[in-house]
């Protein structure tokens, strides 16, 4: 009399890590931008490191697991809340809240130390950022036909679903962009943004460690904007003025990036004469701002 046979227990193999390439490929049909695909596709690569992303339980204690913050695992729960729905996978989210911090604000010297201080290519992105305060989304998908080079004008079509703008640049900005070798239709190339990312973080890093400056390391591409925002506020008091600069629709939306920054004294300025109206033009292209005139001469101001 034969025995019984030992029943198989049928496991569901796990998810397969293409899943994420898969979504990237459903998300650029749905419209989504480049650099929102990247992060989310990079989001979910990590997480099929560490579960099987068929199985929403099995990603939650992934999330529990992984050393992200609680904004970084509130934004992993919103990717893979889509990659569910388009799977028909159910998912409770857990409760990741985001935590509203006081963004750092560096000052003007120490972003002028990264723009002088990294490659041609990350020091002209680097200087767009502080002139126009522009994402960084926006430089990247820069044209050659958005860049007048003879008016020194400078146009974004927006992202995020924010307004067109055309900013008015230095002639040293105006210089840079000049000297950008073209290859293709953008003016930075097609190359990938988290890489360029990535290369101007090992920049910045070698920049800190060599000035002595570790407040370097807290300087992202983001907050060029933020110091942009905040400047552009304390120097006019004029919100509407910092909402149309940034591209918002909602002042809301402004009010979190113009930050209370004691701007120091009197003494923190450097101060130059212009004797021709040649010397205060390049005061001026160069970031000076008239104070007043004596003895024949213009008096101009610029924070250190």
């Amino acid at each position: 009399m034969g025995s019984n046979p030992t029943p198989r227990t049928i496991t569901k193999p796990p998810a397969p890590a293409s899943w994420a390439i898969e979504h990237g490929f459903w998300l650029k049909k749905e419209g989504y931008k480049e650099s929102t695909i990247e992060r989310r596709v990079r989001i979910l690569h990590t997480l099929a490191k560490h579960a099987d992303l068929a199985d929403s339980e099995s990603v939650k204690q992934a999330l529990a697991r992984i050393e992200w913050s609680d904004g970084t695992k509130e934004l992993a729960c919103d990717v893979y809340a889509l990659l569910a729905k388009s799977r028909g996978i159910e998912f409770s989210r857990p409760r990741y809240e985001r935590i509203e911090k006081i963004p750092f604000i560096p000052l003007e010297a120490e972003l002028d130390s990264l723009i002088s201080g990294t490659g041609p290519k990350t020091g002209t992105v680097l200087q767009l950022l502080k002139e126009t305060g522009a994402r960084i989304g926006e430089v990247w998908m820069l044209r050659w036909i958005d860049i007048d080079l003879e008016n020194r004008t400078v146009t974004f079509t927006p992202e995020k679903r924010s307004r067109p703008r055309q900013f008015k640049v230095s002639a040293k900005l105006t210089s840079m962009i000049g000297a950008t070798i073209k290859k293709g239709l953008k003016v930075f190339g097609n190359g990938n943004i988290e890489k360029f990312r990535r290369n101007y973080e090992k920049q910045r890093r070698h920049i800190a460690e060599k000035l002595g400056n570790p407040r370097l390391h807290q300087i992202k591409m983001h907050s060029f904007r933020y110091w942009k925002a905040t400047y552009e506020y304390h120097k006019t008091k004029d919100i509407l003025h910092v909402m149309r600069l940034l591209g918002h629709k909602s002042i809301q939306n402004t009010l979190r990036y113009t930050q209370l920054v004691d701007w120091g004294a009197e003494s923190d300025y450097t101060c130059k004469v212009a004797q021709s109206l040649t010397e205060a033009s390049q005061l001026i292209e160069n970031g000076f701002e008239y104070v007043t005139e004596m003895n024949g001469v213009k008096l101009f101001r610029k924070r250190k």
